[in-house]
């Protein structure tokens, strides 16, 4: 079982300008960042699966095990527990919306086991981190939780294989509706005597290129928000502190905001977006995976993150608008631009006059001083 990454996912690969390290952080001794670009050992595999788990846009995965198909397969088998053991590679395999959603697909309370992992690893702290953040967004709107299991004997049923060819033209249905669009160790430091040649390079090439302009959704993301179209709405709806929650944001544009279009022509998503006119600043927050790409290449950094969290948007998702733009014909080159007032002369106009007059004084002091 290896580790494969699909660049045209990556954050990284889509601007130079991006600060994401999420892979980096959570497996310091698998993966290294290389011109830009995630890197890691050609034999590289389990061991750093909790990348898997953590990467916003779902560029890692393992070679031979698909979370989603787990999801799928976990809750039509009558098990309720989660085990390195039986039935999953390792647990930082999910992410906090996979377990948000096992969570409320199952009317049995998921047990995770725990008893693999070396309680003082980066990897048993991480684990614990995502289950008990699952658990926090879930007590907001559910009184379903997950619950982890340390103790050395475990009962548990092995999972019944399923190969009905209806089950997976139900799963790609599920996935398809989505209106939006053993013992795991912590690996050893990279041997220093290691070459560069035994590490994987990505490049950017053509075709990598024309996948990172398509903007798409991970599954994650579609099994989260189907299953929350399920799920009984709450009574009332809680806000969350901003920092409680690390997969998804609301935003705010401030007056510094030029209407560049950088932000919503980069997000890898769609939770950005504009008009034809691109005179507003459209946010989808359930399109939101907090890769923070946005912030990273705002250069007035006109985007902030709202401090709360409304949990009304798992229920009623809503397209709001950041901004507002007067956008005008320029009377020099016939290009529609941000008018902020002033000459009706786009910037590039504006540019091109301004160093035309450079030009032509300059001259005339060249001719007096001859």
């Amino acid at each position: 079982m290896s580790l494969y990454f699909d660049l045209s996912r990556c954050v990284r690969a889509v601007s130079k300008l991006s600060e994401c390290t999420k892979c980096v952080d959570i497996c310091p001794d698998s993966i290294e960042i290389v011109d830009n670009i995630p890197s890691f050992a050609k034999s590289t595999g389990v061991e750093a699966s909790a990348c898997v788990g953590v990467c916003p846009t779902q560029a890692f995965s393992l070679s031979d095990f698909s979370v989603t198909e787990f999801f799928f397969t976990f809750i039509e088998s009558k098990v309720r527990l989660i085990s390195p053991k039986i039935n999953i590679p390792c647990i930082s395999l999910l992410s906090v919306e996979h377990l948000i959603s096992l969570a409320l697909s199952s009317d049995e309370t998921i047990i995770m086991d725990l008893n693999s992992y070396y309680k003082e690893s980066i990897l048993f702290g991480h684990i614990i981190d995502r289950i008990e953040e699952a658990n926090f967004v879930l007590s907001s709107f559910s009184a379903k939780q997950l619950e982890t299991n340390l103790d050395d004997i475990i009962p548990h049923t092995p999972m019944e294989d399923k190969d009905d060819t209806s089950d997976t033209l139900s799963r790609r249905s599920f996935l398809g509706n989505a209106s939006l669009e053993g013992v795991v160790k912590h690996k050893k430091a990279f041997d220093d005597a290691v070459e560069a040649d035994d590490l994987q390079r990505f490049n950017l090439d053509s075709s990598i290129i024309s996948k990172i302009k398509e903007k798409s959704l991970s599954d994650k993301r579609k099994i989260l928000f189907t299953t929350l179209k399920y799920a009984p709405k709450p009574e009332k709806y809680e806000v969350i502190s901003e920092e409680d929650i690390s997969f998804i944001s609301q935003k705010f544009v401030d007056e510094s905001c030029t209407n560049c279009q950088i932000c919503y022509r980069i997000c890898p998503t769609g939770a950005l977006s504009s008009n034809g006119k691109f005179s507003l600043i459209n946010f989808d927050a359930m399109l939101c995976v907090k890769c923070h790409l946005c912030h990273d290449v705002c250069e007035p950094n006109a985007i902030e993150l709202q401090s709360g969290f409304e949990i009304k948007e798992f229920f009623e998702p809503k397209q709001r608008v950041l901004a507002k733009f007067n956008i005008k014909r320029c009377n020099e080159c016939g290009n529609n631009f941000t008018y902020t007032g002033g000459e009706q002369a786009c910037p590039r106009c504006m540019l091109e006059e301004d160093e035309a007059s450079f030009l032509h004084n300059n001259a005339k002091l060249m001719r007096g001083n001859s």
